[in-house]
């Protein structure tokens, strides 16, 4: 008799790693995977939100571990897939959510013509690379450690639809005629997320690891109205994602669900690129 399809989403026994936990996403991502039965360890550099979230987690009788973490830092990485062996026996899932990323939500502040590129700076320029793309980089080389000594493993990378086209940046025009804009890091380290995972991928083939990309939209956070409408006109569904609409698309690809997939990107954008 063929296996249930929902026993190919079961993450029980199976300990994920979250880099950027305490991000809008990453909680998330963290969520749908303990719900499913995984250990989480949620890694951030921020370690007071990571905390609280281990509290609540536990609360609801999931296993959690909050761990503080800087991604551009091998000792640190290193440290944070030893930590999960000792506490959960193993390392399954690696996924690689940990990027800096302006927001344009309510919180955002930005000056006039924040982010342009005639005057980007080049410390900018190499902070995010470092966390963007050598974090990720830090962080595959210390799980595939333990996954390659195990014989299986999964890596999600964490992408953007601006890795695939280039942002319009129309819409971080305010009404006053303030210009602000996504700056160029964003677009060039996700189009960069693509090419690691590809490698990655391809790289471990006969391994039994598997490592895809996730591409999620723009994920409503309190945004103004202006933005929201500007954004949702763009997309074919005609919104902006709810908070937990990648939880089923990083799920899958976590799992067993997912076993014939490798170097691929899931696109869950709205339709943004549809166009």
């Amino acid at each position: 008799m063929t296996e249930s399809i929902f026993k190919k989403f079961d993450m029980t026994g199976k300990t994920a790693i979250i880099t950027g936990a305490a991000g809008l996403l990453g909680k998330q991502f963290c969520l749908a995977l303990a719900q499913a039965g995984a250990n989480v360890v949620m890694a951030d550099l921020e370690k007071k939100p990571v905390l609280e979230n281990e509290v609540e987690f536990r609360e609801m009788g999931l296993n959690a571990l909050a761990l503080e973490v800087d991604v551009s830092d091998p000792d640190s990485t290193k440290s944070m897939v030893e930590r999960a062996l000792t506490v959960f026996g193993s390392v399954d899932v690696l996924v690689n959510s940990a990027a800096l990323d302006p927001k344009f939500d309510s919180a955002g502040v930005s000056a006039q013509g924040a982010n342009a590129f005639e005057s980007f700076s080049l410390d900018a320029w190499r902070q995010a690379l470092d966390v963007n793309l050598t974090g990720m980089f830090l962080s595959s080389q210390a799980a595939v450690v333990p996954m390659l000594k195990q014989g299986q493993g999964v890596i999600v990378n964490i992408c953007s639809m601006y890795g695939l086209v280039g942002p319009d940046q129309r819409l971080y025009e305010r009404p006053d005629g303030t210009r602000q804009f996504k700056p160029v890091y964003y677009s060039t380290t996700k189009a960069g997320v693509l090419g690691f995972t590809r490698y990655l991928a391809t790289y471990y083939a006969g391994k039994n690891i598997r490592v895809n990309a996730l591409t999620p939209g723009g994920v409503f956070n309190d945004h103004d109205e202006v933005f929201t409408t500007q954004y949702s006109a763009r997309t074919v569904l005609g919104r902006m994602a709810n908070l937990d609409e990648m939880n089923g698309a990083m799920l899958f690809l976590c799992s067993d669900a997912s076993s014939y997939m490798t170097g691929s990107n899931l696109v869950v954008d709205g339709g943004w690129i549809a166009w």
